[in-house]
């Protein structure tokens, strides 16, 4: 939820910052690449190590480390596992050490480990990850799309120039645009945008 929610979130950001900005070329690619840095930053952070961890590629925590995490979860475990992983650790093969290696073994009887995962804890998250959505839905149903889809094009093309739309439009108003030839004729327009020209 977490990869999901900072990746999407970042991914606006960054065709909010294009939009405002119309980057140049170089600073666009900087951009870009920067983007695709923090996304595997956050792909390696919240989805590969941990896949590694427990996988057993990387190295996580001690068996004591967990004992003792196992043991704060099943009170019924409590500090049997560790007494069982300390004997385990003394290099004397004494049958008084078997012996209480397999009593405590007997008395660990088989644990349902999803009762440790606590999905409630992770329900605060689901907040967050309603911000990016949210942040999408509105600007898709205010009909202002073309705002990330012109920034993401910009983006992908990083190295490619782009100009700069005129912050004005002209739409012509005459109902019809047929004139006899040699005759006068007279073009009504209008300019619609955040600026209006001088001159025409």
């Amino acid at each position: 939820m977490l990869f999901f929610t900072i990746g999407l979130l970042y991914f606006l950001f960054t065709l909010f910052i294009e939009y405002l900005l119309w980057l140049k070329p170089f600073y666009r690619t900087v951009l870009f690449w920067l983007f695709v840095l923090v996304e595997l930053a956050l792909l390696v952070k919240y989805i590969f190590l941990p896949i590694f961890k427990l996988t057993g590629i990387k190295k996580g925590i001690s068996e004591f480390e967990a004992s003792k995490i196992i043991g704060k979860y099943f009170p019924e475990v409590s500090d049997k596992l560790l007494n069982m992983l300390q004997l385990k650790e003394f290099n004397e093969n004494s049958e008084l050490i078997e012996a209480s290696i397999e009593q405590k073994s007997l008395e660990l009887q088989p644990i349902p480990f999803v009762r440790a995962v606590d999905f409630n804890k992770n329900r605060k998250y689901l907040k967050y990850t309603v911000i990016p959505l949210l942040v999408w839905c509105v600007v898709y149903i205010t009909g202002n799309i073309n705002v990330f889809n012109d920034s993401f094009k910009r983006v992908i093309q990083h190295s490619t120039q782009f100009e700069q739309p005129a912050p004005f439009t002209f739409v012509i108003l005459n109902k019809s645009l047929k004139v006899i030839e040699g005759e006068s004729f007279f073009l009504e327009v209008e300019a619609v945008g955040m600026s209006i020209p001088e001159d025409v």
